[in-house]
């Protein structure tokens, strides 16, 4: 009798690829391209992929599992890289966000191919960027309201284009079937 492991091979990918993602933007993020933007706004929209591609060939458990696991262990790994009010910034909007994700994206699996990864990490977006620059910034002399935006602007901009790695990777990926209304 074969026992199925916890975490298959392809989340065990997921969840490293969530701790690299979410430490290198919680350190980058402290690093300002210009006034608009910080350099982590080009590394963390790429979580969003990452849990999107596992939630098609997981499902809504598995991804949350994912988002779970990569939120404890990029939080400690974080500690080390970025200041504690950083860390525990992300941390909360990082889990508020994919966990957001992950619905809307089970929400709307059953509709065109491209609708769930973009409104899912469209909303996870908002979501996480008016959490983390209030929580990391707010009461600081940080511009993070204009970081803030253009940070937003760029995971938008990016959930438009890894819609075409998206649908490259479905092929790779073993998409589960919608739920049946009962």
């Amino acid at each position: 009798m074969k026992i199925a492991h916890p975490f298959p091979g392809g989340m065990i990918l997921a969840i490293a690829a969530m701790i690299v993602l979410v430490s290198a933007s919680n350190y980058l993020v402290q690093f300002p391209v210009n006034d608009w933007l910080t350099w982590g706004a080009l590394t963390y929209p790429a979580t969003f992929l990452v849990t999107d591609l596992t939630n098609r060939a997981y499902g809504p458990k598995r991804a949350r599992q994912v988002v779970y696991a990569g939120f404890a262990l990029a939080v400690i790994c974080s500690l080390w890289l970025a200041s504690p009010r950083i860390a525990l910034a992300s941390g909360t909007a990082f889990l508020m966000a994919q966990l957001l994700d992950v619905y809307v994206f089970d929400r709307l699996r059953g509709t065109s191919w491209w609708k769930a990864p973009l409104a899912s990490s469209a909303l996870g977006s908002a979501v996480d960027t008016a959490l983390f620059f209030t929580l990391a910034f707010a009461g600081t002399a940080v511009p993070f309201v204009t970081l803030a935006l253009g940070d937003f602007a760029v995971k938008l901009a990016l959930a438009f284009l890894f819609l075409s790695p998206f649908r490259l990777l479905m092929a790779v990926v073993r998409p589960i079937k919608p739920a049946r209304p009962s």
